[in-house]
């Protein structure tokens, strides 16, 4: 408490004091403090926390407001809540090294990857920049926290063969449908379940999906798709308008759970490991970058706001940069 309560006065005279002031300001209050113990009044605590909590709700609202999903703001509420606790101090007075000893310390106690905390910090950067643009701060001390690096590494496609080996292992035309649909289309696993009916364009094979922050989209499926959607759709005798249902009655709309256990089962049967929705979608990115498709397309296929996105899901074919070379730079 004695090091925050300095920080907090470094902090406000800093522009104010020379550096070498500082930090002869620094010294004197850690000689002057040696013998006193620092501790936080009780009910300026409770005030601090209540304060701080009334902040956290302001920013859930503006993010609501701007279209995030309820899956997006229950991870912002969760991260910044957990912030909050580890905090005594109105969010005014909070330094930059005491957020860097908070990401620090959620690391080791977590044990977390280097992707987990750069969302930490990324969550935590967006609260304070809002806090600074409706000026309950005047500067963001999240500001100084670049992002945290970590390993790229290639994540998996499904290769042709193992399409295949998913597609003989079906013995439910709807499982069959619904593969060629993931593969063609490239939709969210959410987006799938979403599907009605009626939602499908058979003459142009498309139709359009409600996608993140609730912007709809348009998406398209190839001839193998098509047929399988209406083989599968022939054989249906419930009056349900969902696109996927159970097959046992009462016949339900298939869930996200429903789909993953699915798609895993039929990927242990199938002897292909780690199959999941979104393994689909990346194949699809991957697919049409390596045939030509310009990214920008992609982008707009895949419903992604920032391009980077879409470089990230799309892991482009060795195979094919071996050839680019050889045609490139002989």
């Amino acid at each position: 408490m004695k090091e925050i309560l300095i920080d907090g006065v470094i902090a406000k005279m800093s522009g104010v004091l020379s550096p070498q002031q500082l930090f002869a300001l620094r010294r004197a209050l850690d000689d002057e403090l040696t013998e006193f113990d620092v501790t936080s009044a009780p009910e300026g605590v409770e005030k601090a926390r209540k304060a701080n909590d009334d902040l956290a709700v302001q920013f859930i609202s503006a993010k609501r407001i701007e279209g995030c999903s309820e899956k997006t703001l229950n991870y912002y509420e969760n991260t910044i809540r957990a912030f909050l606790d580890e905090t005594s101090k109105e969010l005014h007075d909070v330094t930059t090294n005491e957020i860097r000893k908070y990401l620090s310390d959620f690391q080791a106690k977590r044990n977390s990857s280097k992707t987990t905390v750069d969302n930490v910090r990324r969550i935590l950067s967006s609260f304070f920049s809002w806090l600074e643009d409706e000026d309950y701060i005047i500067k963001s001390p999240v500001r100084r926290i670049h992002k945290v690096r970590s390993e790229t590494t290639v994540k998996e496609t499904i290769s042709d063969e193992h399409l295949e080996k998913l597609r003989d292992t079906c013995t439910e035309v709807r499982d069959l449908a619904m593969i060629d649909f993931l593969v063609s289309t490239g939709v969210r696993v959410g987006e799938l379940v979403t599907l009605n009916r009626n939602d499908i364009d058979f003459n142009e094979r498309q139709c359009i999906v409600l996608g993140k922050g609730n912007k709809e989209r348009t998406v398209y499926f190839n001839a193998r798709a098509k047929v399988h959607l209406q083989n599968y759709l022939a054989t249906r005798t419930d009056d349900n308008q969902a696109l996927f249902v159970s097959l046992a009655a009462p016949n339900n709309r298939l869930t996200i759970s429903g789909v993953e256990s699915r798609l895993r089962q039929l990927g242990k049967q199938a002897e292909v490991c780690r199959i999941h929705p979104h393994k689909f979608r990346r194949t699809l990115a991957t697919m049409a970058i390596d045939k030509g498709m310009p990214i920008e397309q992609v982008q707009r296929l895949l419903g992604h706001c920032k391009i980077d996105t879409t470089l990230h899901y799309a892991m482009v074919n060795q195979t094919n940069v071996r050839i680019a070379h050889r045609k490139f730079l002989g």
